[in-house]
């Protein structure tokens, strides 16, 4: 699948886009099932869900970030929390000389603690960027697919986003996540130990209740939800059918 956008420059002076999308994910290990890129393919998929529907300029993603916590596993690569701020900044400083004001991130790796430092000291004199899916954006999207597992039972390589890989790139789900549930307790310590001592095989959830259709019905309802967050940027959700260029 192809994860970078292919819109042309004529294509983004016509869509005139007054928000632009960033996608963030990662390079971790998510088990024996998932690749390494699977926080950024999430990323990359909520993000093309986004431009189908609405008049965003699409960013290519990041595709590397703070996953520290992962460090025991063999393949995972960090960047410091102050790389990643910086280079987000960076990014807004040039959206803004091109006319871009607003800004949307897109974050597919719970350990990016710092996106919401980001966010909130970008708003501070005016509403400038968000940051999705929040929270409440997930749960609302568990309910709505009809996932068994909650999000914190269900925390890496489980569920939800072994459903949203089987419905987006089913070419990059191993058989074994029929078989590779495991409950990683309340992991009290894990911004001290990592993931490493609440998990052998790195997946702290529930593959096995994984479909794709499951994986439709969260995107669409993250799709839907997306509308919440221009609102909250001052902007209007302008197209709410599918029918704008294709930017992915």
């Amino acid at each position: 699948m192809n994860l970078l956008p292919t819109a042309t420059s004529t294509d983004v002076q016509k869509l005139r886009p007054r928000v632009a999308v960033l996608p963030v994910g990662s390079f971790e290990q998510h088990g024996t099932h998932l690749p390494l890129i699977t926080d950024t393919v999430i990323a990359c998929v909520i993000a093309r869900e986004i431009a189908d529907t609405h008049p965003v300029h699409l960013l290519p993603p990041l595709t590397l970030s703070c996953s520290h916590e992962h460090a025991a596993f063999a393949g995972t690569v960090s960047i410091s929390a102050r790389t990643l701020h910086a280079v987000i900044d960076d990014i807004r400083a040039s959206l803004t000389l091109s006319g871009i004001h607003k800004l949307v991130i897109v974050n597919g790796h719970g350990g990016n603690y710092v996106l919401s430092n980001v966010v909130q000291e970008a708003n501070v004199d005016s509403p400038a960027v968000s940051l999705f899916p929040l929270g409440a954006d997930w749960d609302r999207a568990r309910d709505d697919g009809g996932l068994v597992s909650d999000r914190h039972a269900d925390m890496h390589a489980g569920e939800v986003e072994t459903s949203i890989l089987l419905h987006a790139a089913p070419e990059l789900v191993g058989e074994e996540y029929a078989d590779a549930d495991h409950d990683g307790g309340d992991r009290s310590h894990l911004l001290v130990h990592g993931v490493g001592p609440y998990t052998r095989t790195g997946v702290i959830g529930f593959p096995s209740h994984a479909t794709a259709d499951k994986g439709k019905a969260v995107l669409e309802s993250l799709r839907q939800s997306f509308d919440q967050h221009l609102t909250a940027l001052g902007e209007q959700a302008e197209a709410r059918s599918r029918g704008l260029p294709r930017q992915g």
